[in-house]
């Protein structure tokens, strides 16, 4: 991973609108600043896995943010009929997917891959239990999958991970309270193509393809 730059830092702050008006203060919050600067740092790249792209400064960006629950509320749907809900926010460019994932207490996701995206996740409310499995070889079908690890990550803390890690599920193992996280996916899910990611089952491996193009919500708007 490579440290981003002073020229791209100098770049960032130029583009962010600064506050001179009178009155009602119509700046950004820093919530919208921050989708400005993924915007800026995806740039004309197609996305992680492209030279142009610094994933170690993508991440960065995610952690500086600190996370305020009145900027980001109204992407947070709740349904209390799912697991979770994923809400779109930006495209990034049209190089990525920036989502809302709000996690209901109790509940997690599917174990999965990431297919050929790479997925940086921040904490923005409660915490989320992420536990990694290797990733199966073609012929390890119908084998149990192999666990790496478990992590608790708490209110704006960071994580990152790809095929080239594994697979994981993310859990939301408060009994009371709701979690909520943002996901930056590059490159990005595309919509109306049969594409999506891959869950797996624990005690066998088998995959069984997810599409991944349908979001509860878009822009703040439910669907």
């Amino acid at each position: 991973m490579v440290v981003p730059d002073a020229s791209l830092e100098t770049l960032e702050e130029a583009s962010i609108d600064k506050c001179t008006c009178s009155g009602v203060c119509k700046r950004k919050t820093d919530f919208d600043n921050l989708v400005e600067k993924i915007c800026l740092a995806l740039g004309p790249s197609s996305g992680i896995d492209s030279d142009e792209a610094n994933c170690e400064h993508l991440i960065n960006l995610m952690r500086r943010y600190a996370s305020k629950e009145s900027e980001w509320s109204k992407y947070a749907f709740v349904d209390t009929t799912r697991n979770y809900t994923r809400n779109f926010v930006d495209h990034g460019n049209g190089k990525a997917n920036l989502l809302v994932l709000v996690w209901n207490p109790g509940k997690g996701s599917l174990i999965h891959d990431h297919a050929d995206s790479h997925c940086i996740m921040k904490i923005l409310k409660g915490s989320l239990v992420e536990t990694l499995f290797d990733m199966p070889a073609p012929d390890d079908e119908a084998r149990p999958l192999k666990h790496k690890s478990f992590t608790i990550y708490g209110e704006n803390e960071v994580t990152y991970i790809s095929n080239k890690i594994g697979l994981h599920k993310i859990s939301n193992d408060d009994p009371n309270e709701i979690a909520v996280s943002l996901h930056l996916y590059t490159p990005p899910w595309r919509e109306g193509e049969k594409t999506g990611c891959y869950c797996f089952a624990p005690t066998t491996g088998k995959k069984t393809l997810v599409n991944m193009s349908n979001y509860y919500s878009v822009h703040g708007k439910r669907n």
